[in-house]
């Protein structure tokens, strides 16, 4: 009896720093799993909705077809129909039209 009571006394058994390796180790698997494809694939949309230009053939995120008539900073304007424009805000623009979506589309499946 008297050795179980000591094996579960602080400071006897292996480091402090031991003890955190497991904790550090699910750390480093969330990060490269999650955290980083995740950067990569934000750094992607940024770099896409900034290329913007002029007579792009685009889909926004809400399934609207159109051509890029005008872009300014923070939003484009896109001509869906004759003499029908309509102004969109950059991050409602989801890919190029016949190119696979460059924005993730949220079908209500979260």
């Amino acid at each position: 009896m008297t050795y179980l009571i000591a094996m579960a006394t602080p400071g006897q058994g292996p480091g402090g720093l031991w003890q955190f390796l497991p904790f550090a180790l699910i750390l480093g698997i969330f990060y490269f799993l999650i955290l980083m494809p995740m950067k990569k694939r934000q750094k992607k949309v940024e770099e896409f909705q900034q290329s913007l230009k002029v007579g792009d053939k685009i889909v926004t995120t809400s399934g609207i077809y159109g051509q890029i008539t005008k872009v300014n900073d923070k939003s484009v304007q896109v001509q869906i129909a004759d003499k029908v424009r309509i102004e969109l805000a950059r991050a409602a623009v989801g890919g190029l039209q016949g190119q696979e979506p460059v924005v993730a589309l949220d079908n209500g499946n979260s």
